[in-house]
């Protein structure tokens, strides 16, 4: 089994990664796991692993900067770039850096991590991965899929379910804390602390990710324009709308919709 070594500072997204594989169908176990670029540096000198699956922005040392003292001491660990940001300078660094490929975590599937599991599961081994770099957007090109919704499939407190859902189904309508409070009939300040504890991210977190999700369905699959887009999934301001969907993706929805389309 190759050892992997989990670096990412949103417990939401490690918790994900770490549900959604059967990593040892895919010949890998993990074998440890870091919030910050500091703890996965000293967890790397005292045992290497295999591969490395990394967030690219970090407090305290962020993943490029981690690479880098990776590879300054002569360890060749495999690693895994994850970003939500869309810079495309830092991952270019990081292929320099001799990282295998990255994944955009808005749009990381199960597929995307099970392909690059394999591609990396290749290069561990020996294997040629040439034919599959050679082919056409194998290298380095993110998947469109929806981010894993793997919140949903776990949770089994009903009244977060019940918001879950609700969100779900209310996306594209005003929704606020107290909405959500009186739905399930519970305390504003007690929704709010449960909900962060059984998912691991916050209410609005969770409602502007679902709204994101939603607007990129629309911007990939329609020709709407980005204001009517925005106010279709919830976001009554154009500026917000474009604020918040930046701010998970790295790119504004028109650069995304181009991005997408090249």
């Amino acid at each position: 089994m190759y050892k992997v070594l989990l670096v990412e500072d949103e417990t939401f997204v490690r918790e994900s990664v770490k549900e959604i594989i059967r990593w040892e169908e895919m010949g890998f176990t993990l074998a440890g796991e870091a919030s910050n670029g500091v703890e996965a540096l000293a967890l790397i000198k005292r045992d290497p692993p295999d591969l490395v699956l990394c967030d690219i922005v970090m407090p305290q040392m962020d993943g490029l900067a981690l690479l880098k003292e990776t590879r300054n001491a002569g360890i060749g660990s495999k690693f895994v770039m994850l970003t939500c940001i869309g810079d495309f300078e830092a991952m270019r660094q990081a292929m320099e850096y001799g990282a295998s490929n990255y994944i955009l975590k808005l749009s990381m599937s199960v597929k995307d991590l099970r392909e690059t599991l394999a591609k990396v599961g290749r290069e561990l081994s020996g294997g040629s991965a040439a034919a599959a770099a050679a082919r056409p957007g194998a290298a380095h090109q993110p998947s469109v899929s929806r981010p894993p919704v793997a919140v949903k499939e776990r949770i089994t407190h009903p009244e977060v379910n019940k918001i879950i859902q609700y969100i779900e189904q209310h996306y594209d309508q005003d929704i606020t804390l107290g909405t959500l409070s009186r739905y399930v009939m519970m305390g504003e300040n007690y929704v709010s602390a449960l909900f962060k504890k059984k998912t691991g991210e916050t209410l609005i977190h969770y409602l502007h990710r679902t709204r994101v999700d939603k607007a990129i369905e629309l911007l990939l699959n329609t020709d709407q324009p980005v204001n009517r887009i925005g106010q279709r999934v919830g976001f009554m301001n154009d500026n917000y709308f474009i604020k918040i969907f930046k701010r998970m993706t790295g790119m504004t929805p028109s650069q995304y919709r181009n991005h997408r389309t090249i």
